[in-house]
C-alpha cells in the first residue's frame, strides 16, 4: 500500500488520482496490500508469492499486456527488482502460454547520464536494440507530469529533479521478457 512513510492510505488515494489523470478508471486499479510485501527499497519481496499474486491478478482481469521494471529496477529499488524477477520466474518457470497467455515488457534501466538528459536520449535510444520504443509528445509529457504530481506524498526535491531531466517521462524503450 506504500507504507514505507506510514502514509499508505495517503498514497493509495494519490495513486487512484493519478491513474484518474491517465484516463484509468479507479475500478481498474488494484492495490494489494500484503504484510510479506512490504514497501521498502531496501526488501525484497517473496518471488513465489508475487508470482502468485500478480498471475492471479492477470487471469481474473484477463490481462494481455504486462510492462515492469528490468533487472535494474530503474532506480535499483528491491521492490522493483521483484517484481520483475516475479514475472520472470512466472514466465520461465509456470510456463504462461496460451490460452492465457501474455506479453510481459520490460522498461529499460539506463546509466545516471542517459537517466537525466531527457529528449536529447530520443537519439540515443533509436540508434540501441529494443523491442518497443515509446516516444511520448509534448502533450503526453505534460499529462504523466500531471500524474507524478498527484503523489504528492512523495514528491520529495530529487523526485522533482527528475520531473524536469529524467528522459523516462520523454522515451521509454522496453525489451520482451
Amino acid at each position: 500500500s506504500g507504507n514505507y512513510y506510514n502514509q499508505g492510505e495517503i498514497r493509495k488515494k494519490e495513486l487512484e488520482q493519478s491513474c484518474c489523470v491517465l484516463g484509468i478508471p479507479a475500478s481498474d486499479v488494484t492495490v494489494i496490500d500484503h504484510r510479506s510485501l512490504p514497501d521498502n527499497p531496501a526488501v525484497e519481496w517473496d518471488t513465489q508469492l508475487l508470482a502468485t499474486l500478480v498471475l492471479k491478478h492477470i487471469k481474473a482481469k484477463n490481462i494481455s499486456l504486462v510492462v515492469t521494471f528490468d533487472a535494474g529496477g530503474v532506480s535499483g529499488h528491491a521492490n522493483h527488482i521483484s517484481l520483475y524477477t516475479a514475472l520472470r520466474y512466472s514466465v520461465c518457470t509456470l510456463l504462461w502460454v496460451p490460452p492465457w497467455g501474455c506479453c510481459v515488457l520490460v522498461l529499460e534501466s539506463v546509466n545516471l547520464f542517459r537517466k537525466y538528459i531527457s529528449f536529447l536520449d530520443v537519439l540515443i535510444s533509436c540508434l540501441l536494440p529494443r523491442d518497443a520504443l515509446f516516444i511520448l509528445t509534448e502533450e503526453e509529457t505534460e499529462q504523466a507530469k500531471r500524474a507524478m504530481r498527484c503523489h504528492r506524498s512523495q514528491l520529495l526535491w530529487f523526485r522533482q529533479l527528475y520531473m524536469l531531466f529524467s528522459r523516462y517521462l520523454v522515451v521509454n524503450s522496453l525489451h520482451l521478457l
